[in-house]
Parts: structure tokens; C-alpha cells; sequence
């Protein structure tokens, strides 16, 4: 099947695990020397297909290839954060992510037999998004895929293996095998998003680092209508699974995911077999329930990473970067923040917007991210999995604390779930000259909020945003608001890069706006393509915001 001929039949009940993609022999592989591309994309997974459609939004020409030619095999990435779907609205794919997967905000943690609390990872409104949906990573794939097949700037080349990796001083050649023999290309840029067993970090001799978990977990897709509702239940040592944890997540078409922890010295060849999955499951669930197996694997974990993302001209996003464990759900998602952030200084550099110092602050921003959520990442799993009997009993004391003591709760680590990194070192920030309050700091991701839209209707703040350009969000009314925006464009003339501009009246309609962002009249706030808050002033001129663009830029460096 070609990707164009999957993108018309949206419509249609398509079976997204037996997809098989057609391998097509390109005219590249009949070049006499090897034709160049601006950027290269290796793997076609979440990360590397949100890349490539975020690069082609941007104009920028991008040639994706994967070794295979299926998505992935099983539900894999099931938990997909706030944040990540506000990446999805912007790439052109949030709603139909959403309308299928679950979404939930809430999560209840239990000991032995009884509940003890509960958490709401969203509790205030004024969200277009919830705090998370579980989709089984082969529908994000396939919508990502499709979303691929609509923009003429993607070339996604299947059963295209890179064999060979040659830098250069201002280019980087790769030698692809194909079913019909290897060829090589040339790129100005190349974006390793081939997993955690990447190939293209063997081949240029690198590695990452870390720590081993030695815990074995069994994931079980059990397919069967159960009347429970649609929220992260955790188990520490449960009657039905004594000693150990048990994690439980609904997904869509009546689809559980269940996580048995099984101890080091588990056989992962026989807890796979079905007769010993079956009685877990059972003992979940009930003696009589009626389920069906849909997938089952068995797996270890790290928290590692690269020393650096980037090598020359080749740039290591998601899992070929770092890795993390399950627990949090932190993995897919800092990945897919990795394509986001790369995209934007891709595209600024190649279009002559940026110098290539901007590239060297991906490297900065997202090993500082990906060691935040290896710290929360380790410090899960030696909650979950005490290594010690004095572990363990320190950890049995909170959790009994827990049952009726808040400060216990705050203890209790089930998986600190994702959230984005908050960039405070980032040097692309510019610092605040005046007082505000509130986490909308430099470095932060901005927040969401209902806005009335230029046309009357209701809208969303991060959507009207948009993310291609630098937004210039301008609060009030009147000529200090007025002057604001007249700096913005002038300061994005004058450096030579889109600003765009929001205006948010302060009143009733847009309190919320307000009040998260500290807004008075006049205040103004510039965020990055990647809609992370660069800059944000009182009372801005042209001088000022013109100075933050440079710095967003590394025009200074």
C-alpha cells in the first residue's frame, strides 16, 4: 500500500497493525553521484515522522526513511501528555488523536487491598486538551503516517536501511541498502529518530549511558469490555500480584494494558506464553472474566543517554537520545518535544535565519530535559521496585502514611507523569527586567487558555498561537497595547524573522489568559516557534524585542 492511497480512505476501518507499505525504487539510486538533500530523517516512528511533517510545515524539503515498512507491532507508547498533543493541533493531527484515543486526567493508587488516594493531573479547566490519552502507538504512527502523505515537501522512503555514515565539513553522506541494492545521499543535515537500538549511533562509534533497572515487567493487551472507568489505576503489592506492582491503563476498541512487575529472575520466554499470562489476568480480573490476549511482551528497562545529542551534522532525537522507564510515561513524549524543538532551528538555519550556533542549543536544551526525566524516571522505579528490605519498609511506611496524611501522598511515586521541561538555563531566554509572577518564565512552555478569535468565536490561545513563526502574545487594549504590537512587527522586520501577533483584550472572556500569563495592559510576551516563552516585558519596544530575537536566535553568538 503507498501512504497516499491510505490518506484518502481516513473514512474507512483501517487495521493499522497489518499495514504493509509499498517499497518504491526512487530515481536518487540511479544518480552518478549522490544527490543532496537539506535534511535526512532516519525512522519513521513518532518522533521521526513528527519531525518530518513539522520541517515541511516550516518549507524545508525532508526525506524520511525506515528500515521497514509496518508500524509498530503492538500498542507499545500508550500514554500521550497535554503537551504533546498541543505539538500534534500544531502538526495538523491533534483532533483525530484525541477523537481516538481515551482520555484521562485522573489516577488512584492502592496498597494491599484498598485505595488509599487518588490525584487529578488536570484539576482547573480552560484546557482544549486533557492531561493525557492513551493510543496505542501503532494508530499514532499511522495518523502521523498519513498526515506525511499530505505534505508534497515529505519523501518517506520504506525498506531504506542506513548502512554507512560519513560527515563532512559542510554536509553528511549516508549509504542507504534497499531491496534493489545501496545507494548514498548527500544532506545538509541529518536527524537520527531510529530508536533505542539506533543504528546510526553504532555506526559512527557511539553510545549511551546509564543505569540498568534489573526488573523484568510483562506487559499484557487484553481485549474485553470491562465497566471500570477511564483512569491509571496503580497497585502496590495487591493480594492478586503479592510483592510486586501491577499497573493498569484503559485504551481505545475495549483494549487494557496491564503491567505485571515480575522480578529480576523471571523467564521472559515463559511469561509470555499464554497459559501463564491467562491466570495474572484472572486473578485481575476474576475467575470468570472473558478476555481475549492481543499482545503481550516482556521487557527490561534503563535510564540512559548520550552524552551529546548532537555529533557534526548529525542530531539524536527520542529514544536513539535517551531512555528512560515506562513508569511516567516520559519516553514518547520528550521525544517527540525533541523533534519539536529541533524542527524550528532546522529550518531557521537553512532558510538563513539563524547562524548554526542554534543548533548547538538543541543539544544544550534537551540534554537538560532528558536529564530530568531520567531523575524522575530513576527515582519511580526505586520506589516501585525496592531494591532492599529497608527500601521496601520505608517504602510500605509512606504508602500506609499515605491512606490519610497529604504530606505522605506527596512521597508516594507511582511514576511522576510527563510534563515539559522547563528550559531555565536555556541561553536563548532573554532574563526579566521587570516583575511578574506566575510559571509563565522564561524557558517555560506557555499555557493554554479560551481566547475569543479575530471572527467572534470561541477559540485556544496555543492554537491561535500557531508555532511556524514567533508570536508576539500583546495583552489589552488602547495605544499601550497598540504600541506593543507596533514593536513586535517592527522588531521582526528589522531582524528578519515572521512575528506574529495575538492580542488578548483583558476582560471577562479572557480572565483566565490573564491571570495565567500576569498580564496587565501592555504586557507582552514573545514565544518561540516551539511556543516556548523567550521573552516578556511590561512595556516593550522595538529595541527590546528586536534584542530577544537575536538572543532566540544565537544572533549574538
Amino acid at each position: 500500500m503507498q501512504l497516499n492511497e491510505l490518506a484518502f480512505r481516513k473514512g474507512e476501518a483501517v487495521d493499522y497493525q497489518k499495514l504493509a507499505f509499498d517499497y518504491a525504487r526512487h530515481p536518487d539510486q540511479d544518480a552518478a553521484t549522490p544527490v543532496r538533500r537539506p535534511v535526512v530523517v532516519v525512522g519513521a516512528g513518532p518522533v521521526g515522522l513528527a519531525l518530518a511533517i513539522d520541517l515541511a510545515q516550516r518549507e524545508i524539503p525532508v526525506i524520511l526513511l525506515d528500515n521497514d515498512n509496518t508500524l509498530s507491532a503492538g500498542s507499545r507508547a500508550i500514554c500521550f501528555a497535554k503537551r504533546t498533543l498541543e505539538i500534534f493541533d500544531r502538526l495538523g493531527c491533534g483532533d483525530r488523536m484525541v477523537d481516538k484515543g481515551v482520555s484521562w486526567n485522573v489516577g488512584r493508587v492502592f496498597f494491599r487491598n484498598e485505595e488509599i488516594y487518588s490525584f487529578d493531573l488536570l484539576p482547573e479547566t480552560g484546557h482544549a486538551r486533557p492531561a493525557f490519552i492513551n493510543l496505542q502507538q501503532y494508530y499514532v504512527e499511522g495518523f502521523l503516517a498519513e498526515r506525511t502523505a499530505e505534505l508534497p515537501l515529505i519523501d518517506l522512503r520504506w525498506k531504506n536501511k542506513v548502512t554507512g555514515v560519513a560527515q563532512h565539513a559542510d554536509h553528511v553522506t549516508l549509504t542507504v541498502e534497499t531491496p534493489d541494492g545501496p545507494y548514498q545521499l548527500d544532506a545538509d543535515y541529518a536527524a537520527a529518530c531510529d530508536g533505542s537500538r539506533s543504528s546510526m549511533r553504532g555506526l559512527l562509534g557511539l553510545e549511551s549511558k546509564g543505569r540498568q533497572f534489573k526488573d523484568r515487567f510483562l506487559i499484557a493487551d487484553v481485549k474485553m469490555k470491562l465497566d471500570w472507568p477511564a483512569e491509571r489505576w496503580f497497585w502496590f503489592d495487591p493480594e492478586f500480584h503479592r510483592n510486586q506492582s501491577v499497573l493498569l491503563h484503559m485504551q481505545p476498541d475495549n483494549v487494557w494494558r496491564i503491567d505485571f512487575q515480575l522480578g529480576w529472575n523471571a523467564d521472559p520466554e515463559e511469561e509470555k506464553k499464554p497459559e501463564n499470562i491467562i491466570p495474572r489476568v484472572k486473578a485481575l480480573l476474576g475467575e470468570d472474566a472473558q478476555f481475549d490476549l492481543e499482545w503481550a511482551s516482556v521487557y527490561t528497562f534503563s535510564c540512559l543517554r548520550m552524552d551529546r545529542f548532537r555529533h557534526g551534522r548529525v542530531f539524536f532525537a527520542g529514544d536513539s537520545a535517551h531512555g528512560v522507564s515506562p513508569f511516567g510515561a516520559r519516553g514518547a513524549n520528550s521525544g517527540v518535544q525533541d523533534a519539536e524543538n529541533l524542527a524550528w532551528k532546522l529550518a531557521a538555519v537553512l532558510q538563513h535565519r539563524a547562524p548554526d550556533a542554534l543548533l548547538d542549543s538543541y543539544g544544550h536544551e534537551r540534554e537538560y530535559a532528558a536529564d530530568e526525566n531520567i531523575l524522575n524516571s530513576t527515582r519511580a522505579t526505586d520506589f516501585i521496585t525496592p531494591k532492599s528490605e529497608i527500601s521496601r519498609l520505608f517504602r510500605d511506611a509512606v504508602l500506609e502514611l499515605a491512606k490519610s496524611h497529604a504530606f505522605a501522598r506527596t512521597l508516594v511515586n507511582s511514576g511522576r507523569l510527563s510534563v515539559p521541561a522547563t528550559l531555565r538555563t536555556s541561553a536563548l531566554n532573554t532574563p526579566d527586567a521587570d516583575a511578574f509572577e506566575g510559571c509563565m518564565v522564561p524557558g517555560a512552555v506557555a499555557a493554554d487558555a479560551p481566547v475569543i478569535r479575530a471572527d467572534g468565536k470561541a477559540g485556544w490561545l496555543l492554537q491561535e498561537a500557531g508555532g511556524r513563526a514567533f508570536t508576539a502574545l500583546v495583552f489589552g487594549d488602547g495605544e499601550t497595547a497598540d504600541r506593543a504590537a507596533r514593536a513586535a512587527a517592527e522588531a521582526g522586520a528589522a531582524a528578519g524573522v515572521p512575528v506574529a501577533t495575538v492580542r488578548i483584550p483583558i476582560d471577562e472572556a479572557h480572565a483566565l489568559a490573564a491571570r495565567r500569563y500576569g498580564a496587565r495592559p501592555g504586557t507582552v510576551y514573545l514565544l518561540r516557534p516551539d511556543q516556548h516563552v523567550c521573552g516578556r516585558w511590561r512595556q516593550a519596544d522595538t529595541g527590546l524585542v528586536r534584542a530577544a530575537l537575536d538572543r532566540a536566535l544565537c544572533c549574538n553568538a
